[in-house]
């Protein structure tokens, strides 16, 4: 029988000066490549130079907010803004201090801004601002229990009728206020 013979396997590289050559080949060949989908994928511009809808003002627009808020400068500020001083409590059928006239103003203030929402309407037995037959039994009571439990809450109403940011003071302008209606 006859006796094959198989050659051996020989690789391409055969000196060392081709296997740096092979190294740094396959380094930089695939680097190249990335750089050139890239290059191609982006255009090869500044996006920002060439697309209008990538300038600052284009930017800047997209950005904006969508709504403001406006402050109607004839509406009262924030309760705590002003300190103001309250008259002691008057005897009904008693003139009223010059201080609670000027005072006046302030509880009303108030009253638009946190009392109105249940005394205009009577929610929750809240007596009507302006009803005299509804607020006769409590001015009977006094002033100072009005005060009382304005400040420190009554049935369903929360303290400083739930704006407890308010002053003691501004809470007994805006109930000198409601009391002024119905006398």
């Amino acid at each position: 029988m006859a006796e094959y013979h198989t050659p051996e396997h020989h690789s391409p590289i055969r000196t060392p000066r081709q296997l740096v050559i092979v190294v740094v080949l396959a380094f930089a060949v695939p680097i190249v490549l990335i750089v050139m989908l890239t290059h191609l994928v982006t255009g090869g511009a500044d996006t920002s130079k060439s697309n209008p809808g990538m300038s600052d003002e284009a930017i800047a627009k997209r950005l904006k907010p969508v709504g403001e808020v406006a402050v109607d400068p004839g509406q009262p500020g924030p309760a705590s803004a002003a300190p103001v001083a309250v008259a002691a409590a008057s005897v009904p059928g008693m003139p009223a201090p010059a201080a609670a006239k000027a005072d006046a103003g302030k509880g009303k203030s108030v009253f638009d801004a946190a009392c109105t929402a249940c005394h205009t309407a009577g929610v929750a037995g809240a007596p009507k601002a302006g009803d005299k037959a509804a607020w006769a039994p409590r001015l009977k009571a006094g002033m100072e229990a009005l005060y009382t439990s304005s400040l420190k809450g009554k049935n369903a109403m929360p303290p400083k009728g739930g704006n407890l940011s308010l002053a003691d003071a501004d809470v007994k302008a805006a109930v000198d206020y409601m009391a002024g209606l119905v006398k």
